[in-house]
C-alpha cells in the first residue's frame, strides 16, 4: 500500500504541476493554453542545441545538475513569455474561441519547429542518472527521482502559495484573476502581471520536462501531449481558474490512474484510461462547476 501511495503521489505531482500551469494562465487571461504541452517538450529539447549530433546528448551530460535545472526552467519561462508577447498579446480582446484556436496553432508551430530540427524519432538521453538509484522507505523501494519529485512538487506549491499571498506581485496576480478590468483601473500593471503568469507557467513546464525526461530516459516531440491532456482534465475537474482545485484534481487523477493499474484485472488494464475518463464524466455530471469553484465564494457573498 505504501508503494502504491508513492506511485500515486509521483504521478499526481506531474499532473498537478501541469494543471497549475494551465490554471494560472486561465485565471489571468481566461485562456486555455493548449501550447503548454509543446512548451514542455521544447524546454528539454533545448539541451540538444549545442550538440553536433542530435542523437548524442553531449550538452546534457556536461552540465552539472545545479546548472542543468535552472537552464531548463529558464528556457521554459522565456519561451512562454515570448509566446505571450508575440502571439497572445495580439488577441487579448478577441473571443475565447479565437484565443483557443491561436493556442492550438502556436502549439503546432513549436512542435513542427522541433520536428524540423530533430525529426520525429525519439532520442535517448541520460538526464540526471544518479536519481535512478533505489531507496527504501518503511519497506517500500522506489527510485530516488520519485521521492525528489514528490518533495519538489510540495515545495513548489508552498513557494507559489506564499508568493501569491505574501507579495505585492502575487496580490496583483490574484486581483487580475478575479476581475482583470477592475484590477487595471486600480493600478495593476496588466502587462507585468500577464508576463509573470506566463513565466511561472513556463517554468512549471520546464520542471515537468525535467521530471519526465529523467523518468523515461527518452525525448520525444510528443512527450508533453499526454501530460497536457491529463493536466487540462484536472483543471476542468478542479474548477477552471481555481489553483487549489487544479492541484487537488491533479493528485486525484494520478491516484486514480495508479490504483486502477494495480487493482483492475489484467485483461482490463490496457483500458485503464477509459475507466479514468469515465470517472471524470461522473464527477462533472454531479459537480459541473468543478471540485472547488473559483467563483463560489463570490457568489455566496
Amino acid at each position: 500500500m505504501l508503494q502504491i501511495l508513492f506511485d500515486a503521489l509521483s504521478l499526481g505531482s506531474l499532473y498537478a504541476l501541469g494543471a497549475l500551469g494551465i490554471a494560472l494562465i486561465f485565471g489571468v487571461m481566461r485562456l486555455v493554453n493548449f501550447a503548454h504541452g509543446d512548451v514542455i517538450a521544447f524546454s528539454v529539447f533545448a539541451l540538444l542545441w549545442p550538440s553536433t549530433d542530435a542523437l548524442a546528448i553531449v550538452f546534457a551530460g556536461q552540465l552539472p545538475w545545479y546548472l542543468l535545472i535552472p537552464f531548463v526552467l529558464i528556457v521554459g519561462a522565456l519561451l512562454s513569455v515570448l509566446c505571450e508577447i508575440v502571439v497572445y498579446r495580439r488577441f487579448r480582446h478577441a473571443s475565447p474561441a479565437t484565443m483557443m484556436i491561436a493556442s492550438f496553432a502556436l502549439g503546432f508551430v513549436i512542435r513542427y519547429f522541433l520536428l524540423m530540427l530533430f525529426t520525429s524519432r525519439p532520442k535517448s538521453i541520460s538526464l540526471l542518472p544518479a536519481l535512478g538509484q533505489p531507496v527504501e522507505i518503511f519497506g517500500a523501494r522506489l527510485p530516488l527521482l520519485q521521492l525528489i519529485t514528490i518533495v519538489a512538487t510540495i515545495c513548489i506549491l508552498l513557494a507559489l502559495t506564499l508568493f501569491l499571498r505574501r507579495t505585492r506581485f502575487g496580490l496583483e496576480m490574484r486581483a487580475a484573476a478575479e476581475n482583470f478590468s477592475m484590477a487595471r483601473m486600480l493600478g495593476v500593471r496588466a502587462n507585468n502581471v500577464i508576463m509573470g503568469a506566463f513565466a511561472i507557467s513556463g517554468a512549471l513546464a520546464g520542471a515537468i520536462a525535467l521530471i519526465f525526461g529523467s523518468q523515461t530516459g527518452t525525448l520525444d516531440i510528443q512527450m508533453g501531449a499526454s501530460v497536457m491532456l491529463m493536466a487540462f482534465i484536472a483543471t476542468v475537474i478542479g474548477g477552471l481558474g481555481s489553483l487549489p482545485g487544479a492541484v487537488l484534481a491533479g493528485f486525484l487523477l494520478g491516484a486514480a490512474s495508479v490504483v486502477m493499474q494495480v487493482f483492475l484485472p489484467i485483461d482490463a488494464r490496457p483500458f485503464r484510461d477509459a475507466f479514468v475518463y469515465g470517472a471524470v464524466i461522473l464527477v462533472l455530471l454531479f459537480s459541473p462547476q468543478g471540485l472547488i469553484s473559483a467563483r463560489g465564494t463570490k457568489e455566496r457573498v
